[in-house]
């Protein structure tokens, strides 16, 4: 085994540890939400995660992004099929190892090409629609900084990927045609033999284009693995966790709320004294700390653990922003902000953590992220939860934060203060006792 072989090793050794070792820690914050028990309908399920997140059903509702995302998703998942080749070559020293699959392999090398320049193409779009050509959408408030900026090194790093790939298959190809010792004949290469030929390939001499093919292979492998520990840093954690979210997404009617059953509890024991009111809950630990039950959501805690999921699958492609009615309106309200505001807190808390080994209050809380005005700015009207192409849930979070602030602050908007009052002593929205319900018919 050569020192290549060995450094090769060590390489995807380190990068599969790190990786590992930041899922296992995306894992553990998402599960620092309340537990909720999703198991049922699992047929539909199953049809629903591969109509959305494998078809991507709701992506092509907007044609031009939805097409180009579906080239670079297929790349992805295509072209790194290879990957598989390359960690064996990596290993043994060898060139080219599936080669004996013959008529498959050159099919398959040639199908790569071609996705690669579609990959290379749908990504510089990509660029463009972000910033030259501004899709308001693409280019909000809360995008700002370094949203923008992970936006767009993730689709230079593709082009930077699907480069290398070209290259070093055009350097391979040049090298095959000469009949260079390791380089054994194989593959089609109906795009990076044009680039071989554009880039004068043929004038170079054969240590040169080894070398050209050496550094692209290279780049092409760190790349990948840096590529993979980058997604669990950046909004780009949804190629993983799409197909999961989706699977758990609701199935109830979207404008359908979930009771507390604690409440509900409370309620029918009022309504009827022959029903006892219901058992406080058990404190349960979290991160070391017990943690007693709370009217909808102050902090992370509070959420569903599928809450939090959501928080991190977000693509941040601001489809729900564009269809919320009181964003176009003008109001702060903007889901898609409501979901990044989560995943920041939930990694927040996630830090404090790793720091100190449990969970110590740091002081703050979502509502230090996310203000009331967005929080009652909603409708409930779930264009939002219809608009996102992974199944996403903003309204439910909206509304646990809006439970607490009624249920456990007494904070409301005056309007609803005054039909809060009138549906306690009248038993309806209005100013009118029982008595006065039917005078209308009077008049």
């Amino acid at each position: 085994m050569g020192i290549a072989s060995i450094v090769f090793i060590l390489l995807v050794g380190a990068a599969s540890w790190l990786f590992g070792r930041n899922i296992m820690r995306i894992r553990r914050n998402i599960l620092l939400g309340k537990d909720e028990v999703i198991n049922d309908r699992k047929g539909e399920r199953w049809a629903v995660m591969t109509r959305v997140a494998l078809g991507q059903s709701k992506m092509v509702v907007r044609p031009v992004a939805g097409i180009l995302h579906i080239i670079v998703y297929a790349g992805f998942v295509i072209i790194n099929i290879e990957v598989l080749e390359i960690i064996i070559d990596g290993i043994f020293g060898t060139h080219r190892v599936l080669s004996f699959l013959g008529p498959l392999y050159d099919f398959l090398i040639g199908s790569f090409e071609w996705l690669a320049i579609g990959v290379w193409v749908a990504c510089a779009i990509f660029l463009v629609r972000r910033n030259i050509i501004k899709l308001k959408r693409l280019a909000m408030k809360e995008l700002d900084g370094w949203p923008k900026t992970d936006a767009n090194l993730i689709l230079v790093t593709e082009i930077a990927l699907m480069t290398a790939f070209l290259v070093m298959n055009a350097a391979d190809w040049s090298l095959q045609q000469r009949g260079v010792e390791h380089y054994v004949a194989a593959g089609a290469y109906p795009v990076s033999s044009t680039v071989a030929s554009l880039a004068s390939f043929s004038a170079l001499s054969s240590g040169t284009l080894i070398a050209i093919e050496r550094i692209c292979w290279w780049f092409h492998i760190i790349g990948i693995l840096a590529f993979l520990n980058y997604l669990v840093v950046s909004k780009h954690l949804h190629i993983l966790l799409a197909f999961p979210n989706v699977w758990y997404s609701k199935l109830r009617p979207k404008t359908e709320m979930v009771n507390m059953p604690r409440i509900a509890g409370e309620v029918k024991s009022m309504m009827d004294p022959s029903v006892p009111p219901p058992e406080l809950p058990a404190p349960h630990t979290v991160a070391g700390v017990e943690m007693t039950e709370r009217f909808g959501a102050k902090d992370v805690f509070d959420l569903s653990w599928k809450s939090l999921m959501d928080a991190y699958s977000c693509t941040e492609c601001g489809r729900c922003t564009s269809e919320c009615p009181a964003n176009l309106t003008g109001k702060l309200l903007s889901p898609r902000k409501i979901m990044m505001d989560t995943r920041d807190r939930v990694a927040e808390v996630g830090r404090v953590i790793d720091a100190k080994g449990k969970w110590e209050d740091d002081g703050k809380s979502l509502h230090t992220r996310i203000t009331d005005e967005e929080l009652w700015a909603c409708t409930t009207c779930n264009a939002c939860t219809q608009a996102c192409p992974v199944n996403i849930d903003p309204v439910n979070i909206i509304l646990e934060m809006r439970r607490y602030l009624v249920m456990e602050e007494s904070r409301t908007r005056p309007a609803l203060t005054s039909m809060f009052n009138n549906v306690e002593n009248n038993g309806a929205p209005w100013a009118f006792g029982p008595d006065k319900r039917m005078d209308w018919t009077n008049a």
